[in-house]
C-alpha cells in the first residue's frame, strides 16, 4: 500500500467513492494493513470481549472488511457474529472466513439494516478517520444495541474533532443513550508504519 493510496482512501468525498476503493483494494487489503503491523482488530475484540464477556446475543462487527474482527472474536468464542460493510467485496473476503452468520451491504452513514436493540455488542474500528463513516454511524450503532449492551469504537486523535465527533458523542451521553465507561491512552493503530498516527478507543454502555 502506497502513501498515494492511503491518500485516495482518506480523500473519499462520497459512499460510492469509497465503495469503490475498497472493492479495488478488498484481495490485498489484509497483506497490506498486516505488513503495517495493524492492530486494531486484535485491539477492538480484546476491548470487546473484556467489558462484554459472556453475554448472550449476536454481536454486530460494524464496518467489518475482510472479518479480521469476526474472525479474532470467533476464535474468542463468540458464535453469533453479524458484519456490515460499504464494500460487496470486502464482504466477499468476510465470508470467506466462516466467522459470520449473517453478512450485509450497508452504508452505515445513511442506516443499518437492523432492528432496534438487535445486538448485544458491537465493534466498528478503523472505520471513523477521514472519508470514511460519518460521525452519525455512532446513533446507528446505538440504535441497535440493547440497554445494557456494550460497543467499542476508535477515532483518530488529530481529526476527530474536525470530522464533527465530540457533538455527536457529547449528544449520546447527554440524552442517557450511553455512557463512555473507558477510553485506551492514545496508541499507533500500525505499528510499523505511520508513527505520527494516533488513535483513541472508545468502550461505551447503552443505557
Amino acid at each position: 500500500m502506497t502513501r498515494q493510496d492511503l491518500d485516495d482512501v482518506y480523500g473519499a468525498r462520497t459512499p460510492e467513492e469509497s465503495r469503490a476503493i475498497y472493492d479495488k483494494w478488498s484481495t490485498g487489503y489484509d497483506a497490506d494493513c498486516l505488513s503495517r503491523g495493524f492492530r486494531l482488530p486484535g485491539l477492538g475484540a480484546a476491548l470487546l470481549g473484556r467489558y462484554l464477556g459472556d453475554a448472550e446475543g449476536p454481536v454486530l462487527d460494524a464496518c467489518c472488511g475482510t472479518g479480521l474482527v469476526g474472525e479474532t472474536l470467533r476464535l474468542m468464542g463468540y458464535g453469533r457474529i453479524v458484519g456490515c460493510d460499504l464494500s460487496p467485496e470486502m464482504l466477499a473476503c468476510a465470508a470467506r472466513t466462516g466467522a459470520y452468520e449473517r453478512l450485509e451491504v450497508a452504508d452505515t452513514g445513511a442506516g443499518l439494516p437492523f432492528g432496534d436493540d438487535s445486538f448485544a455488542g458491537f465493534v466498528c474500528v478503523g472505520a471513523f478517520g477521514p472519508g470514511h463513516a460519518p460521525p452519525v454511524t455512532l446513533e446507528h450503532l446505538a440504535r441497535v444495541t440493547r440497554p445494557g449492551g456494550i460497543g467499542v469504537f476508535n477515532l483518530l486523535d488529530a481529526t476527530f474533532e474536525e470530522q464533527g465527533f465530540p457533538p455527536v458523542l457529547d449528544k449520546l451521553a447527554a440524552s442517557g443513550t450511553w455512557e463512555v465507561i473507558h477510553t485506551t491512552p492514545p496508541f499507533r493503530p500500525f505499528l510499523l508504519a505511520e508513527p505520527e498516527l494516533l488513535s483513541t478507543g472508545y468502550v461505551v454502555r447503552l443505557r
